[in-house]
């Protein structure tokens, strides 16, 4: 892309190139689609904190564990 990088020239994926509005942009998606892509997000990132909360725990059982017969 050959356009000026000046901040005031360059907004959001719109600039000026000789004298004309550019738009630079990606295509659009509808509400929906994003709603539906933060949504998978979150139940992605929702089962990799439980299975690291699985983890995390099973390490303090085995540590607990570990000290009660240590005496």
């Amino acid at each position: 892309m050959d356009y000026n990088n000046k901040t005031s020239d360059y907004v959001n994926g719109l600039y000026v190139k000789n004298g004309r509005l550019i738009n630079d942009r990606s295509d659009g998606e509808s509400g929906i689609a994003q709603a539906s892509m933060y949504r998978k997000q979150m139940k992605k990132q929702y089962k990799i904190d439980c299975i690291a909360d699985g983890i995390e725990k099973a390490k303090e059982r085995e540590n607990m564990r570990d000290n009660f017969y240590s005496f």
